[in-house]
């Protein structure tokens, strides 16, 4: 490895040592290592441009930017800021559809705020900002084609759901509000104001139906993992198990108000890394 390579990787390493996943992307070999981390920088970047503040028409734009240069890449002419893909996308057969689909997905928050979208609408939007992340990841992984798909369908929406549920209270304060629409109604919830929504006594009983889909697709997640190699999905099944103890400690606190953060133990997570890392 260059020196200017092991600067970028650098460089990556920092950028994604507060997420959750770094835990699961630090046991993978070198070349998947690097790989996943530049996944997880385009995610980052191009997630930041929708979470800000800037005017809307600014972050369309940005995220258009994204969406050419990604073409660029694909065409063999990367710019700058995606040079060193170009290894990881050969090697790994990352598919330009996918970094686009993500794109998409940041993008349903920016015309304006996503609030209580109908079952599909949402569904779609997990697909596109967590499943497609699953579906470069697989590649990356070296997981079978069919199961790996069916992995990032699942998985990524059993991740997606669970963060839904964590940061209610956070989304609300931006405007947002991703709880569905059917629930809502079902519940006896006929607004769609996050403010309101987040402080109704009915919202626990949205949640924990919410709660039921994510678990399903932890189930099935489980399912896919228990019959492929275990050294192919040692990362997977780390983020799996990571997330699905944040949505129990959900489950354990509830859904009424007031909402205390949940955060997984530091013996939790160790306990998590010592079972499934070293294989």
């Amino acid at each position: 490895m260059t020196l200017e390579a092991t600067a970028e990787t650098t460089d990556y390493e920092a950028a994604a040592s507060g997420s959750s996943f770094y835990a699961a992307m630090r046991i993978l070999p070198r070349a998947q290592r690097q790989a996943m981390l530049q996944i997880y920088s385009f995610c980052r970047q191009v997630d930041d441009i929708a979470d800000s503040d800037g005017p809307r028409e600014e972050r369309l734009a940005a995220l258009q930017h994204w969406r050419d240069d990604i073409d660029a890449l694909y065409q063999g002419h990367p710019p700058q800021r995606l040079r060193d893909f170009v290894d990881t996308v050969r090697t790994f057969g990352l598919k330009r559809e996918d970094f686009l689909a993500i794109i998409d997905g940041m993008e349903m928050d920016v015309p304006q705020d996503i609030r209580a979208p109908d079952f599909a609408t949402l569904d779609l939007y997990c697909d596109r900002v967590a499943s497609a992340v699953g579906r470069l990841s697989v590649r990356v992984f070296g997981m079978p084609e069919e199961d790996g798909i069916l992995l990032a369908h699942h998985l990524g929406r059993a991740l997606q759901l669970t963060n839904i549920l964590r940061d209610i209270d956070e989304d609300a304060q931006l405007g947002r509000l991703y709880l569905p629409r059917e629930a809502l109604l079902h519940a006896g919830i006929t607004g769609n104001d996050p403010a309101k929504v987040t402080a109704d006594r009915a919202l626990p009983k949205v949640c924990n139906s919410l709660a039921v889909h994510a678990k399903a697709h932890f189930e099935k997640s489980d399912e896919i993992m228990k019959r492929n190699r275990r050294r192919a999905v040692r990362a997977p099944r780390i983020m799996s198990k990571y997330y699905r103890a944040v949505l129990d400690l959900l489950l354990a606190r509830g859904f009424a108000l007031p909402r205390e953060p949940v955060r997984v133990s530091k013996a939790t997570k160790l306990g998590i890394i010592l079972r499934y890392a070293l294989i």
